[in-house]
């Protein structure tokens, strides 16, 4: 039996400028750029009393909470926080999973310093980052990740929730089907008009049924609403791919966006020559001022020579998209994947550019 954590920072970003500036504590904090066209990177606690959340419209969240104080994010200074954060978690095991600059799982099965329970450990780590950093951090304890992620997020800011192995069955059962990692709107809706809304209806169908249904994620619906989940804490990931993009203050047009792609292939390229990185695959992101998306992608027979190569190669992508001629584009991106010292990519599949 495995003993997992799931470690979750509380308003991480928004948390460290109220550490920092005093005068903020207490106080509705907005971390983001207050312009037309941008979204809220964190909120406090304060300005989530209004309703204000991360990748909410900026102005909209304004509207809600007017006396909010925006602060510009420093993402460099997080990521100095967050090294601090992995070391405390490394005291106490090498098996930590990061998955953002304020989340990790930890596998604490066999802990380093002799802390008997997992229990304690996670305790043991948010006194240690309360210490510190004088910051919060919420833990989920449980037998495996998928538990873990949903036990942190129980008794947030600043707690501790304990699913213990007996109590797996009787704590999902009632739980929204929302709630299982991958469930979205649009399959939730799915389930619904299936006369599925929580974990324990989902129970009642058979792996065979779900799978008629789902496909392959109807395996992973049915492990999961009993609490199966065997993936194990990954240590360490190498990043898949390089990205940039841009939510533009208006909607531009497409020889405008195909001027913002080269100037800013060229700083992908640099980024990437620093680092020694070369890609096989460039891909292309377009998102329309009314909100539609589309991504477009090429592995050309010869790798990229310069920033100039890279730029030509995005701009030409721009000529697969099937957006009507006259549309205008709020956002764009460009990024490298496919990298050389990894494995060829199977045909269709796609690098999870442009996230996180």
């Amino acid at each position: 039996m495995r003993k997992i954590l799931h470690i979750d920072m509380d308003a991480f970003y928004a948390s460290v400028e109220q550490r920092d500036d005093p005068s903020l504590k207490g106080r509705p904090v907005i971390v983001g750029w207050p312009g037309q066209r941008s979204v809220v990177c964190a909120a406090s606690y304060e300005a989530r009393k209004f309703g204000v959340h991360s990748a909410m419209p900026a102005l909209r969240a304004r509207r809600l909470c007017p006396t909010a104080v925006f602060i510009h994010p420093d993402f460099d200074k997080y990521r100095a926080v967050s090294r601090k954060i992995r070391e405390i978690f490394e005291r106490h095991t090498p098996l930590v999973e990061p998955l953002s600059l304020d989340e990790a799982y930890l596998d604490v099965t066999v802990e380093l310093t002799g802390i008997p329970t997992a229990t304690e450990t996670a305790e043991k780590i948010r006194a240690e980052i309360r210490e510190e950093t004088q910051l919060t951090a919420s833990a989920g304890v449980a037998p495996n990740k998928f538990l873990a992620k949903i036990a942190s997020d129980w008794k947030k800011p600043d707690g501790c929730f304990v699913i213990r192995p007996h109590q797996v069955e009787s704590f999902l059962t009632p739980l929204p089907v929302r709630k299982i990692p991958g469930v979205g709107k649009a399959t939730e809706q799915v389930l619904t008009d299936m006369g599925i809304a929580t974990v324990g209806d989902l129970r009642q169908w058979t792996e065979e049924e779900l799978i008629a249904r789902f496909g392959k994620w109807g395996t992973r619906l049915f492990e999961l609403a009993r609490g199966i989940d065997e993936s194990p804490v990954v240590p360490s990931r190498k990043r898949k791919s390089w990205s940039s993009e841009n939510t533009f203050q208006k909607d531009i047009t497409l020889e405008e966006v195909a001027e913002y792609l080269r100037s800013e292939a060229h700083h992908l390229w640099e980024s990437l020559e620093q680092r020694s990185i070369h890609g096989r695959t460039i891909t292309v992101k377009l998102r329309t001022g009314d909100f539609q998306t589309a991504t477009r992608r090429l592995t050309p027979e010869a790798l990229p020579a310069s920033g100039d190569e890279l730029a030509t190669i995005a701009v030409e992508l721009l000529q697969r998209f099937s957006f009507p001629q006259n549309s205008r584009y709020r956002l764009a991106g460009v990024g490298v994947s496919n990298f050389l010292d990894e494995e060829e990519e199977e045909p269709g599949s796609e690098p999870e550019l442009f996230g996180g």
